[in-house]
């Protein structure tokens, strides 16, 4: 994620995906000689007569949450009809309904996790937009809310008093927590209503966006299936198996939704701004120098800075985002050999990512987060070389629990995951070994003596050399349960 900034227009100059945000909501980019940040004007007349437009506006339309949820659906809506939003015709249902079941056929013995109940849908531009409207408000409001106090907070301690005299002792943080309310509203609607036209599936953007439901999206799908002379139906039938695929494994793995936006909630909850910098800069300035003010909020003086609970995690997040994607890419490998364009089909959904596709601009606008697509490749690699040794079963296993999924260092090093893991991902057979050894003697004594000698060949002649004394990694995330020693090194 977060290392790929979002650019500019030109696709030139990156920018931090909060410092975006900010720009947006100050409406730094549209300051005129006259005004101060935002295009607040200087003259205090007209800085009353604008306030009084947004109290007026506010009292008719405010709201005490971060983020405008009426505006935000409201404004997604049209937004998507602005670009066509045709609906769903019988033969599209019939299309995606036959796909769908084609590919549960294709995708079972591909994974372990069994078919789910869900009956696909086929869904309209607006239809998405309504049934993912409450994962996006569980995404977005940790971050609206902490962006806005941040935010109200640091302009109410700078604001002048000659403002709070203009707006005739107005409640200048409430004023401004509705402004921004309304303003995420406008961002979130403009943002997911363009996602409505791109997304061809419920969970194009990595996560089931629609909690136990999953659908294609037809008119995308069309708009996606120009100029690649491939036959329709396997277009169709290859984004149903990834649909297919991303709802075996969040129905599968029912701890992993919650999980994903448990990382997100936390990462939200550290947002801060460095007040001291802030001060720092604003001894400086000028207010009657816009240019001045206007170079101050391009520096990223708004910017919310990175806490190391939130680098730490940022990295979890972004790892666990790219074994979803990773092990879908694999899965969907596997269970389109059939489909003659599978594999350009498969480069392209590449490209689609690395060169920034829906899930990658939305965590970024939205959550100030960006996904690398370096990570997911390394995923899906790490994926494939798990099933070669271990085969499916233990392949997918691993998605029983957060603990034992791979670490970043694991995508980076496949081959040594079993070694620093141990007996975490040991196989049964191995299991009883290691419990037939600990009980023969095998092990270092509770006193930590030396180990009684191993009689017991199954343990293979290099269990001592790959997993010797004080070699504990593999149970750093394992337990108290686990024991003293790794065990038997994993065997192919």
């Amino acid at each position: 994620m977060s290392s790929n900034p979002p650019r500019d227009e030109n696709g030139d100059n990156p920018k931090d995906p909060f410092q975006e945000m900010f720009e947006r909501l100050l409406g730094s980019q549209g300051m005129s000689g006259e005004n101060t940040p935002g295009g607040m004007p200087v003259n205090p007349q007209a800085m009353s007569m604008m306030f009084q437009q947004i109290q007026s506006m506010m009292s008719s339309g405010g709201t005490d949450e971060p983020v405008n949820w009426e505006l935000a659906r409201n404004h997604a809506r049209q937004v998507a009809s602005q670009q066509g939003d045709p609906s769903v015709t019988g033969q599209q249902k019939g299309a995606v309904d036959d796909a769908m079941k084609l590919a549960e056929l294709w995708l079972t013995p591909n994974t372990a996790f069994a078919e789910p109940s869900t009956l696909p849908a086929a869904w309209s531009r607006a239809e998405w937009i309504e049934a993912t409207a409450q994962t996006w408000k569980e995404m977005t409001t940790p971050v609206a809310a902490s962006v806005s106090n941040a935010m109200t907070e640091a302009m109410t301690k700078q604001l002048p008093p000659e403002l709070s005299q203009a707006m005739g002792g107005a409640d200048l943080s409430g004023m401004l927590s509705g402004a921004g309310s309304m303003l995420f509203g406008m961002q979130l609607g403009q943002a997911v209503g363009a996602l409505s036209c791109e997304v061809v599936s419920s969970t194009d953007v990595g996560l089931p966006l629609s909690k136990d439901r999953s659908a294609l999206v037809p008119s995308n799908i069309a708009e996606f299936s120009e100029g690649l002379e491939l036959p329709a139906t396997d277009v169709m039938l290859y984004l149903g198996i990834r649909e297919a695929a991303h709802v075996r494994l969040f129905h599968g793995a029912p701890w992993l939704r919650e999980h994903v936006l448990g990382l997100i909630t936390s990462f939200a909850a550290g947002i801060h701004i460095d007040m001291d910098r802030i001060e720092s800069i604003a001894q400086d300035l000028d207010p009657m120098d816009p240019s001045g003010i206007q170079d101050a909020l391009a520096s990223g003086v708004f910017s919310p800075q990175m806490t190391p609970d939130q680098e730490a995690t940022l990295a979890r997040l972004e790892t666990v985002l790219a074994l979803i994607e990773g092990w879908v890419t694999r899965v969907t490998v596997a269970s389109t050999a059939n489909i003659p364009s599978a594999a350009a089909l498969t480069e392209m959904m590449s490209r689609r990512r690395a060169e920034g596709g829906p899930a990658e601009r939305t965590f970024g606008s939205l959550v100030g987060l960006e996904l690398r697509p370096r990570r997911m490749r390394e995923a899906a690699a790490f994926w494939e070389h798990v099933e070669g040794k271990r085969g499916i079963e233990e392949r997918d296993g691993l998605w029983e629990s957060a603990e034992l999924l791979p670490s970043n260092e694991d995508l980076d090093d496949p081959e040594g995951f079993e070694q620093r893991r141990g007996l975490l991902t040991a196989s049964d057979d191995e299991m009883d070994a290691a419990l037939a050894k600990l009980l023969s003697g095998g092990y270092e004594d509770a006193e930590g003596g030396p180990a009684a000698e191993d009689s017991d060949s199954s343990a293979g002649p290099d269990s001592s050399e790959a997993n010797g004394p004080g070699d504990s990694d593999g149970f750093t995330d394992s337990g108290d349960d686990a024991p003293e020693e790794p065990g038997d090194a994993p065997k192919d």
